[in-house]
């Protein structure tokens, strides 16, 4: 079990990178798009921008295991 508590729905999680991939153009640069979401919703900017990568991750637009790969190593760790 995790250390830390999920203070926001997946829901929100997602429309947050969601926002950030469609209006980063918007912006002079994607950390600038990060903090303008985070500041709407109530996060830091590093805990989005880390949502974002994850994303990115997942989708296969950077390199890394998935969030799908991590779950299946840890319970073969069991």
């Amino acid at each position: 079990m995790s250390k830390t508590t999920n203070k926001f729905p997946p829901e929100v999680r997602n429309r947050a990178v969601r926002l950030v991939l469609d209006h980063e153009h918007e912006h002079q640069s994607r950390w600038a798009a990060i903090t303008s979401v985070a500041a709407k919703i109530g996060c830091t900017g590093q805990t989005l921008n880390d949502w974002v990568k994850k994303s990115e991750v997942d989708t296969g637009k950077r390199p890394g295991a998935s969030t799908d790969m991590t779950a299946k190593m840890k319970s073969l760790e069991r």
